[in-house]
């Protein structure tokens, strides 16, 4: 809760990510709520995040933020796995007052505690899966559920060069989604926001066989919660939404499109000289 906070309904949601992944959680918070004016932020000189250092991480999540913040955003949504992994603990310290923070960790988690999973696989980034949040938050609550991680390393690159729905993306998703790790699991989380591209290749693979949980869905549903709950849902949209990346490049608009599902236009906002 942020008693005390002082905001109004009409400022605006913002949301970021290591990259342009993020957009899929932004999409999702866009149709579910569509009176919210979103500001998307894209550190896309510093992509991939999964490769980089907790601290490095933290320390590009409080620079987002505090831009975020300048902005005037009454949330901010936190559209990374990483990130999240990384930065969430720090961020509500950091900020405490300044803003309402959402990770995509905490939805996916509550969703496995809620509908009773007992052997739950975990596929992300090596920076994911190394932190061990999935797991650990998974434990906490239920020690009896059985918790599987894999690092899939080339998803996230593969999905971005636009290779998804195709032999090369099915033989890729097949090779680790065979690993013995995710042997006899009743739901798979698709810890990287980048995963819903191909969640339809993997509910393939699986055959209807695994409930498959990704954020998009998961998180919009707890940014409706939250701002309800403050009162600070939007009534009637007071803007159009705006979508900032560190570095611009045409491909990245490109790509783009095809994580937010619409065109959309970048601009460049070097908030790091």
């Amino acid at each position: 809760m942020i008693s005390g906070m002082q905001f109004t309904p009409d400022q605006p949601i913002g949301i970021f990510d290591s990259g342009i992944g993020g957009l899929t959680v932004a999409n999702a918070i866009h149709h579910f709520l569509p009176e919210e004016r979103l500001i998307y932020f894209g550190d896309t000189a510093h992509l991939p995040y999964g490769d980089k250092s907790a601290d490095a991480i933290r320390y590009y999540c409080l620079r987002i933020s505090k831009f975020l913040l300048e902005q005037r955003c009454k949330m901010i949504v936190i559209a990374c796995n990483s990130a999240s992994s990384a930065a969430y603990d720090m961020l509500l310290d950091f900020f405490e007052g300044k803003a309402l923070f959402v990770n995509v960790v905490d939805p996916l988690v509550n969703a496995v505690i809620d509908r009773g999973y007992q052997n739950v696989g975990v596929i992300a980034t090596k920076a994911t899966i190394n932190s061990a949040i999935y797991r650990n938050k998974i434990k906490s609550a239920n020690q009896k559920i059985r918790v599987n991680q894999l690092a899939t390393p080339l998803l996230a690159p593969m999905i971005e060069e636009g290779f998804y729905n195709g032999n090369i993306s099915k033989s890729i998703i097949s090779n680790y989604l065979e690993h013995e790790d995710l042997r006899g699991i009743d739901a798979l989380l698709l810890a990287c926001t980048h995963y819903p591209l191909i969640r339809r290749e993997i509910d393939e693979f699986y055959d209807g066989k695994v409930a498959i949980l990704d954020s998009t869905d998961l998180v919009s549903s707890e940014v409706k919660k939250i701002l309800a709950a403050e009162n600070l849902l939007n009534a009637k949209r007071s803007g159009p939404d705006s979508f900032y990346v560190s570095d611009f490049t045409s491909s990245f608009e490109e790509t783009a499109k095809n994580f937010y599902g619409e065109d959309i236009h970048l601009e460049a906002k070097h908030i790091w000289s």
